[in-house]
């Protein structure tokens, strides 16, 4: 994903956007006291009142928790190791599916998908420690949240990466460039959406270039239910790098996945913050079935602060990387309508 979509957010999604609702209570878990604690971070409000715009109070403090006393609290079965080597990992199941984590690393699994936590779990006195916004932000989403769901009246807006005078990335093959295929696929996703029962909107619908925050402005005009942005990757000039991601907002208090060396600043919370755990459920949703349908390497779902199309968003918004143009064998496949046209039933057959 080249540079013109590493714009920085609007000016208007400052940083003094912070929520000024109360703070809901901390999950009470059992008397036996925290291990450690990090500095407070605000919690996430209701997600069905509009963003307030001022400072929030302090929040409680967070604590690192013990899985098993966080399993029987939420009524699931204890943790269980499942390898010792090359380290310990562990596996907490729910009716919905396992999730697989691996002491001192931020990498875990979920019904063979890879997700990306925002701290590493430990493994203190005998026993496997979680951050406590990881339990909220990526366990719960997963293991114990109500899937997400769309009402009837179902808006999509679609958003083509890159345009006009910002072509994005380039074919290793033939030079044909990420904007072409983008929109393309748009075009492609847009009828089988429609015959879903979607109202789909585009953000551009020819070879025009559209400012990042005019693209956020659009999906707010329209009113759009979940906003989704289609790119290509490349990381030119090396050639090895293939694959799928998926990449929604960071949660407030998290460090990102990838920041390209842009500030990272964890205090912030954007208005797509509202929707962590729909973005996160989409996500989900949406990598899978792309993984599915196109075969590709799985490259994980991933946060990101730096997105300015996903950071504004008032609604589910993801942006998907559907494979890399600098792997010569993936810019092959890229090229294929045959292939554009899997990429697109996947997402229509994904939001059914």
């Amino acid at each position: 994903m080249p540079s013109d979509n590493e714009e920085t957010v609007p000016q208007e999604w400052s940083a003094t956007n912070t929520v000024s609702q109360p703070v809901p209570p901390a999950k009470k878990f059992s008397p036996r006291p925290a291990v450690k604690t990090i500095p407070a971070i605000p919690a996430t409000p209701p997600r069905t009142n509009p963003p307030p715009q001022k400072m929030a109070p302090p929040a409680p403090i967070l604590t690192w928790t013990s899985l098993d006393r966080w399993a029987a609290e939420n009524k699931l079965a204890a943790p269980r190791k499942v390898a010792n080597s090359p380290v310990a990992s562990y596996a907490i199941n729910s009716a919905r599916g396992t999730l697989t984590l691996v002491i001192g690393s931020r990498e875990a699994v979920w019904r063979g998908l890879e997700i990306h936590l925002g701290f590493a779990p430990e493994f203190i006195d005998d026993q496997v420690f979680v951050h406590g916004l990881d339990l909220q932000k990526n366990l719960e989403p997963l293991l114990l949240d109500p899937t997400l769901t769309f009402g009837t009246n179902r808006v999509i807006v679609l958003d083509p990466g890159h345009g006009g005078n910002k072509p994005g990335t380039m074919s290793v093959l033939d030079g044909r460039t990420e904007k072409e295929f983008t929109l393309d696929w748009a075009r492609r996703l847009k009828p089988l959406l429609e015959t879903n029962g979607w109202k789909v909107f585009l953000t551009r619908t020819n070879d025009s270039d559209i400012a990042l925050s005019n693209r956020v402005n659009f999906a707010e005009a329209h009113r759009a239910d979940i906003f989704i942005s289609l790119h290509f990757n490349s990381a030119a000039p090396r050639k090895e790098e293939n694959g799928l991601e998926t990449y929604c907002l960071t949660p407030t208090g998290m460090p990102s996945t990838l920041t390209r060396g842009y500030s990272d600043l964890g205090t912030v919370r954007y208005p797509n913050n509202y929707f962590d755990v729909e973005n996160f459920q989409l996500a989900i949703r949406l990598h899978a079935a792309l993984l599915h349908a196109s075969g590709e390497e799985d490259r994980g779902i991933r946060r990101a602060r730096f997105m300015g199309v996903l950071c504004g968003q008032r609604r589910p918004a993801v942006l998907i990387e559907g494979g890399y143009l600098s792997n010569p064998h993936e810019a092959g496949k890229i090229e294929s309508a045959e292939f554009r046209e899997k990429l697109a039933e996947a997402i229509a057959n994904a939001l059914r």
